[in-house]
This record gives structure tokens, C-alpha cells and sequence, in this order.
């Protein structure tokens, strides 16, 4: 696959809406979200929980149909999920009595049907090499630690080189210095692949440091975005630098303000 067939597609979020039946009728989730995303943008979504983050990004995955509005990536409607955009979970999703190895080149089969199993392994091997598991290959899912576990996710997702990643809080569950360290290697495989990412996180420390833009959304139901901050900081970005740059302690005291104040968090 050549660099330009890696790069990014652009995301829009054209007036879209997202409501879910209920016994009282249905309920609203989601109204009048409007964003664009650029080819190879990175852009982290932030909101109290409940508001509709994930169904925000499912959407763009296909796993949800917008009750209104639409979802494009290059300006063409999602329809149903797709390899051109893959997702990573917090809870991992890797089959348990599959090795670390057989995961990503399962992922790789289902894209790449009748090229040689061998090139394929070979391909899976150096990805997760990249993510400092080339000791690990052969070992389950059950016998890896949970930032062990999320670097098969990563790895599995980033082997198949999708020009759009959608990340669901992957490292919430992860202590501070693992998840500081797949932060690092998100990044680095973010350069070398220039995907689009969308991401779900709580942490505003986490947003700032990995993202272009921070999206943040009102509380639900009906929730729409509420505020977006553009990050200043070049690439690529120390963290003890940014903390101690002024702009960083004014757009994180602006992001708090928003979840905490005027969201009553």
C-alpha cells in the first residue's frame, strides 16, 4: 500500500441525530451535531459520561444509523461498518484462545483474502513488534497484562493501515505510566500511517496532549457540541514541556470550566 493510499480521509457530521425507542416513546441522544474533521486530523471528543460520545463515533463506524443528518468520509454516507475504519475498544476485543500474533493476522485475512499466509504473519510480527510486543507473539490474551492486551488492539487495527482509527476510551482502564506509554506509541504510529483519529476519552490531560482539536459535548439527552478548542502546541509534543506552558493550564482550566461549571458536572 502506498504512503498516499494511507492517508487520512476527511469526516463530516452534517446536522446529524441519533434517538433510541423507549417505553415512553424515544429518546434523543444526539441533535444537531455539526463537525468536520480534515484528512490525518487528530480530534479527541470529551463529555460527561452519557452524553453520547460513543454513539457520536459509532455512528461514524457504522455500528448506528443516524435517526437524522448524515455521516460522510469523503464525502460518502456510512452505511454499515467497514475496514477503512477501524475501531478500538476499552475492553480490548481480542479473541481469548487465539495468540497475540493469530489476533492481528486475523484482522489482516479479512482485508487482504488469498494473499500467502506467510507475508500476512510477517506483516503482523513487525507491527507488533513496533508496539514492544515481539516477545509476547505466541502468548493469549489471558496471560498478557491489560496494557499488553490493548497493544494487540492497537496493533491489530493500525496493521491494517485504516485511514480512519476510531478509539473508544482505549486506555481508561490503564494505569498512569502504561497508559502514558501507549500514548506515545498511539502518536508515533499516527505520523507514520497519517490516519484521521477519533477519540473518546475523559481524560482532559490526555486530550490535550494527543489532539489537534478537542471536541466537547453537552450533557444529554440532546446533546450537541457545546465548545471546540483548537490545540496551539507543535509536534511532536513533550509532556513536562506543555505542563509547563501557560497556554496549557488556560485550556485546561477552560476545558474543566465547561465539563464542570456550565455542564454542572
Amino acid at each position: 500500500m502506498t504512503v498516499s493510499e494511507r492517508r487520512g480521509r476527511r469526516v463530516d457530521f452534517n446536522d446529524l441525530g441519533k434517538s433510541f425507542p423507549s417505553d415512553s416513546g424515544s429518546i434523543e441522544v444526539l441533535q444537531g451535531v455539526n463537525l468536520s474533521v480534515a484528512a490525518g486530523e487528530f480530534v479527541c471528543v470529551i463529555g460527561h459520561s452519557g452524553c453520547g460520545k460513543s454513539t457520536l463515533l459509532n455512528t461514524l463506524s457504522g455500528f448506528e444509523i443516524p435517526s437524522s443528518g448524515s455521516v460522510l468520509v469523503e464525502g460518502k454516507p456510512v452505511a454499515g461498518p467497514g475496514p477503512d475504519r477501524m475501531v478500538v475498544f476499552q475492553n480490548y476485543a481480542l479473541l481469548p484462545w487465539k495468540t497475540a500474533l493469530e489476533n492481528v493476522v486475523l484482522g489482516l485475512r479479512s482485508i487482504r483474502r488469498g494473499e500467502p499466509r506467510k507475508l500476512l504473519v510477517a506483516e503482523a510480527k513487525a507491527m507488533l513488534e513496533t508496539v514492544g510486543l515481539g516477545d509476547a507473539l505466541d502468548c493469549h490474551p489471558g496471560e498478557l497484562s491489560g496494557g499488553m492486551r490493548q497493544r494487540v488492539a492497537i496493533a491489530r487495527a493500525m496493521a491494517m493501515k485504516p485511514p480512519v482509527l476510531i478509539l473508544d476510551e482505549p486506555f481508561g482502564a490503564l494505569d498512569p505510566i502504561t497508559k502514558e506509554e501507549l500514548q506515545e506509541e498511539l502518536l508515533a504510529l499516527w505520523r507514520q500511517q497519517s490516519c484521521t483519529v477519533l477519540m473518546i476519552t475523559h481524560d482532559i490531560d490526555e486530550a490535550l496532549f494527543l489532539s489537534d482539536r478537542v471536541v466537547m459535548l453537552t450533557n444529554g439527552p440532546s446533546a450537541s457540541i457545546g465548545e471546540i478548542l483548537t490545540i496551539p502546541f507543535d509536534r511532536p509534543r513533550d509532556r513536562d514541556s506543555l505542563l509547563h506552558d501557560r497556554r496549557y493550564g488556560e485550556l485546561r482550566n477552560r476545558a474543566l470550566e465547561f465539563l464542570y461549571e456550565r455542564q454542572g458536572g
